[in-house]
């Protein structure tokens, strides 16, 4: 495992689209957010570029994360937003420039793809948190989603618990284990390559958006033939936002579907994280070691990032 190093004020932030084009105005508001913070902010060359419905051509999005891992003035690269294709660029990516210039990587949704398969062939620590376009810059950006970049400049103890949102247990149990997954339909996407998500012994997350509930059965249906929730030591469900039936059609609801694959699992399972497509979004690190206890009702991690104040 290898940890970034923590932010300071005055430390520069890369801001990439390795997905989907990026809303540009929203970008541009978020800017003074993290100047606020006493960083300065570099967007990447091809940051604003359209191609289809990704931000700029295969060769420009890999070119913007390669150049902002390679540029000594930048200690960390923050995603401006998801969608679709970082899967498209993952085999083309020089691992071993990261592994040799390890810096703090940030974004969620889609960038679940680059989350895991960043950390399997490298080892490092990556967070699962908001983003510029798809967060920061709109109007309804949480205060608890502002607080969670405080764990970039300070290697500390998270503590999720009840005092955050309301948690309930599916399967009980405790549990330690590193926190991987991310985006529930990113994860399957990985399974039969070379990025499938390993679980063995691991803390697994998952979260999903607009998905009804028969998607997500066959997306755990999926993880179930894989042996990927047998194998995982526990499991923290985070938000499904707007998980909501077809109209007029008979349905499962979530919660259902969840406790059909998760309460036979002898294995603690607790959900109701805001984690995810939602505000707040509470920001974690993906790769850390954490606790997780249905008895205390309690999702421990241990820091993402080497150095800063304690």
């Amino acid at each position: 495992m290898i940890l970034p190093k923590s932010l300071q004020p005055g430390d520069t932030i890369g801001v990439i689209a390795p997905a989907s084009p990026p809303n540009i105005t929203n970008l541009k508001k978020a800017i003074p957010y993290f100047e606020n913070l006493g960083l300065k902010v570099k967007l990447g060359k091809y940051v604003e570029e359209v191609h289809g419905y990704l931000a700029g051509t295969d060769e420009q999005r890999l070119e913007d994360l390669h150049n902002m891992f390679q540029d000594d003035e930048v200690d960390g690269i923050i995603c401006a937003g998801g969608g679709y294709g970082t899967g498209r660029i993952a085999s083309s990516i020089d691992y071993e420039l990261i592994k040799a210039k390890p810096k703090i990587f940030w974004g969620y949704s889609d960038i679940t793809y680059l989350h895991t398969a960043i950390r399997q062939r490298t080892g490092l620590v990556t967070f699962h948190g908001p983003m510029l376009a798809s967060d920061i810059g709109k109007e309804d950006f949480h205060d608890l989603s502002k607080q969670s970049f405080n764990q970039l400049f300070k290697s500390k103890t998270i503590v999720y618990d009840k005092t955050y949102s309301n948690l309930s247990t599916i399967s009980e149990g405790e549990a330690e284990g590193n926190i991987v997954g991310g985006n529930l339909s990113l994860i399957v996407n990985s399974l039969g390559g070379p990025y499938e998500i390993n679980t063995k012994d691991q803390l697994l997350f998952i979260e999903d958006v607009d998905e009804p509930p028969y998607r997500i059965d066959s997306f755990l249906s999926q993880l179930k033939h894989a042996k990927k929730l047998d194998d995982a030591a526990g499991i923290i469900v985070g938000d499904f936002n707007n998980a909501k039936p077809k109209k007029d059609r008979p349905s499962l609801t979530l919660e259902e579907v969840l406790d059909d694959y998760f309460k036979p699992l002898n294995i603690p399972v607790l959900s109701g994280f805001k984690i995810g497509h939602c505000q707040p979004h509470f920001a974690i690190p993906l790769g850390t070691k954490a606790y997780l206890s249905t008895k205390t009702k309690t999702l421990t991690i241990e820091p993402g990032v080497i150095g800063g104040s304690s």
